[in-house]
């Protein structure tokens, strides 16, 4: 086994509405372990579990996370428990959808330190424990309204509305000027982080970087979150 990228797929596909963790098994699109390449944990040797299924449809999106292995929780902590890091993340897709407590205990019992990276529009799962949050809110049709457990009051916005409990780390994929950031002004969290949007096209991608430090400079609240694995080719 390559330990720098030990990938679990499939060709199944995943159901939406399937229920999560049926039978005892998760479906888990891949686990590695490389470093944390954004956020407050940039640069932290991690293994990764990456768990299939999403309920959103972002166009940036540039994860596949459709394909799975169905694996047990004790298969999971077995496979994670190979890699000399005690730090995990756990990402999709959206983990909430099929996250459990009894996994979150197991892990915890072997000294895993576990990041959550959501889309931050599900609670997190009962009896879930887990360490830091990282919620990366996405856009709907614009104009809804919602209140949610961390948010201070109803407010008309235009990404989904977070249902989470908690976030330690609310990282904001920044797309230009015209983005309306008065919407995250509601939600509360330890940190704030904004990440320019990864299009692909070099001169697109350096224009919005650079918008995007210019507005990080112009309201210091928020902090800049670079694709640091991208930047060095690594997953």
């Amino acid at each position: 086994m390559d330990n720098n990228n030990a990938i679990l797929s499939s060709d199944k596909k995943y159901k939406k509405n399937s229920p999560s963790g049926a039978g005892g098994t998760l479906k888990i699109n891949e686990i590695f372990y490389s470093i944390q390449g954004e956020g407050h944990y940039t640069g932290t040797p991690a293994v990764f579990v990456r768990l299939a299924g999403c309920n959103l449809n972002c166009w940036f999106c540039d994860t596949e996370f459709h394909s799975f292995t169905e694996m047990s929780e004790d298969e999971i902590v077995a496979e994670a428990s190979q890699y000399p890091s005690r730090y995990m993340v756990i990402t999709g897709g959206e983990p909430t959808l099929q996250l459990t407590a009894s996994l979150t205990s197991k892990l915890h019992a072997i000294g895993f330190y576990i990041m959550l990276e959501t889309n931050g529009t599900q609670p997190l799962p009962k009896g879930c424990i887990v360490d830091w949050i990282t919620c990366s809110p996405k856009h709907p049709t614009p104009n809804t309204h919602h209140q949610s457990p961390i948010t201070q009051h109803p407010t008309p916005v235009t990404h989904h509305p977070i249902r989470i409990q908690r976030i330690d780390e609310l990282k904001v994929v920044y797309e230009g000027t015209e983005q309306d950031m008065s919407q995250y002004d509601v939600i509360q969290a330890k940190e704030y982080r904004l990440q320019p949007c990864y299009t692909g096209d070099r001169q697109k991608d350096t224009f919005i970087t650079n918008q995007t430090i210019d507005y990080i400079l112009a309201h210091p609240k928020w902090r800049l979150s670079l694709q640091t694995h991208k930047i060095l080719g690594v997953r």
